[in-house]
This record gives C-alpha cells, structure tokens and sequence, in this order.
C-alpha cells in the first residue's frame, strides 16, 4: 500500500449498520444479508446483554461486545473504513440514532455511511402473537381474568357481536376496527381458559389449526382439483363437504336455537329451502306465528329479517329523538 493508498483508507469514515430484528420471530432466524453484514463487521455491538439474538450471533462464532457506545464513541471506531453493526434494542436505540442525526448535522465530522439492515421482520398477523402473549400474562396476574370461566365469559362475546353489528351498520370504521378487536379478544380469552382444563385441554393454535383446516377442506376449488365458477358453486362445495363432515341426520341439526329469535327462523326456512323439502309453516295464533311468517318471507326474498328490523328501530329511535330535540 503506498501512501497514497494509505491516506484514502484512513479518511475514510467507514460505515454503520443498524441492525433491527423482531421479537415476533424465533431468535436465530436472520435474513442471509445479516448474516454476512455480521461475519464481515469489523465490530458487533449490542447494548443490551440480554438481547435474544446475543447467545445465536456468539454459538455462529461472531464476538459481540455489550456496549453502548455514544454517536461520537461510534463515529470514531468506524473511522479508517471499518465496519460496526449495532444490534439494535427492541426500542430501535433512539438516543444513538438520535446522536447520530445531530452529529451529522452539526457538520463537525465526516460521517460514516448509514445502512438499516433489518435482520428478520414480521409477517402479516405478528401481532397476534403480542396478543396471545398480553392476554397469558393478564390470565396469571389480574384478579379478575384469573377467575374468568368459559361460561362467565359468554355473556360478553354476545355483547360484542352485537357491538361489532352496530359498528358494521353505522359505518365507523374506527369503531369495526375497535370491535373487531373486541370480538378476537373473545376468541383468544376462551382458547386461553380452555389450556387449563384437565381433561381436554387445548390452545389458540389448536382453534386457529382447526379453522385452517376446515377452510381448506372446505374450499376444495381453491386448494384441491375441483372448480367453482359461481358463488352458487362455492355454497354448493360448502353445503356438501360441511354434510360429510357433521354426518347429520337432519337439515336441523347445527341450528343454535339460542340465536335471536327471527334469524333462528329464517334461518329454519333457508335449511328447509336449500333441501328442497315441502314443510308448510305451522299455524297458530298469536305474534310469534306471525313473525314465523314474516321472517320465513324475508328469507325467501333475500333478506335478513334481524338486519331489516334492526333498521326499522334505528328509524323510529331517531324519531323519537327527533321528538325530544335530541341531536345526532
């Protein structure tokens, strides 16, 4: 190396590599990218010794050492054009970016080049994880969900149906997202009581194993040989492959008779319709019998009996209002 050579390497500020991994991802798993940026670093820091990522980078061989160096202290270990990759904290190391960025603007220093490597990342539905994870600590910790039984419990997944109905029919997307959140709170809640059953146990990747596979076996245009061209189609690979399965004896079965009462009834009629059976309605006095009509009808038309009265009454609740002066 002559000294011309010389002088260029040593002006040269060299380069940083923030290197970011999620706690979503098992510890180890790196994108190849990573992997070469730390075999190749001429440093690999790390302020936090108890990173997850710490005890993998070590058993591949790469030293790491457990510094917090400040925006100045890593400027000049980078100086000469060397390389230091700093394996980021779970909060991103905001007073080193932080340093980093005023030093640059200052003027003061030549500043090494910036690279963000992100060395494993999340996938769509990671955050599920934080989910299941909050909802094992409030299971153990809080006096209230540690006494929480199946059957305490079912009292509010109707309640947030409904919420979320309200949510969908108002068109607050604010609220559907809110809701919905209510609704997968339910979901994960029950999965995580029904871990602690002594008999039957199971947990929230049993419930999300068994949706996986019944929608696969379900959607056999999609995932197997068959062909659907119509929705008709897809209902009709439905009806059959749900028939199979529950092996029922009757177009009844599998109706829950605690729904509210007119969709228990159309949904009665949209059973009796799709099998093409001939079962007249019953006849009776009374409202209920007239409602039976009614709600048989709705279906027969396309309609949703509750969704249809549902919108009668938030048309009368807003002339009542409208009566007592009340806004919105």
């Amino acid at each position: 190396m002559n000294a011309t050579t010389a002088d260029a390497a040593a002006a040269d500020p060299g380069r940083i590599v923030l290197l970011t991994t999620s706690h979503r991802v098992a510890p180890g798993l790196l994108s190849w990218p990573a992997w070469q940026a730390l075999r190749t670093a001429d440093r690999v820091l790390c302020a936090d010794g108890t990173h997850p990522q710490l005890p993998y980078l070590r058993e591949a061989g790469i030293p790491v050492d457990e510094a917090a160096p400040t925006a100045e202290e890593l400027v000049a270990v980078c100086a000469g054009g060397h390389t230091a990759v700093v394996v980021a904290t779970g909060e991103g190391d905001p007073a080193l970016t932080d340093g980093l960025a005023r030093l640059a603007g200052s003027g003061r220093v030549r500043m090494p080049e910036l690279e963000l490597l992100p060395a494993s990342y999340d996938l769509p539905g990671a955050r599920l994880l934080d989910l299941v994870q909050v909802m094992d600590r409030i299971r153990l910790e809080c006096p209230w969900s540690s006494r929480r039984t199946h059957e305490s419990l079912a009292k509010y997944a109707i309640e947030e149906a409904y919420e979320l109905v309200e949510a969908i029919e108002d068109g607050d997307r604010d609220e559907l997202r809110e809701e919905l959140g209510d609704v997968l709170l339910q979901v994960v809640f029950h999965a995580r009581i029904a871990e602690e059953d002594p008999d039957a146990p199971f947990s929230v990747d049993d419930v999300a194993g068994t949706i996986v596979d019944k929608l696969i076996h379900r959607h056999p245009h999609v995932f197997g040989d068959e062909t659907a061209a119509t929705p008709e189609d897809v209902r009709e690979h439905w009806l059959r492959t749900k028939a199979a399965e529950k092996q029922r004896t009757s177009v009844t079965d599998g109706v829950p008779l605690g729904q509210p009462g007119l969709a228990l009834a159309a949904k009665l009629a949209s059973r009796v319709r799709q099998a093409g059976l001939d079962v007249p309605l019953p006849t009776g006095e009374g409202i209920g019998y007239d409602l039976l009509t009614l709600a048989a009808r709705a279906e027969s038309e396309g309609t949703e009996p509750e969704a249809a009265l549902r919108a009668a009454a938030r048309a009368y609740r807003d002339a009542i209002r409208g009566v007592e002066g009340v806004e919105g």
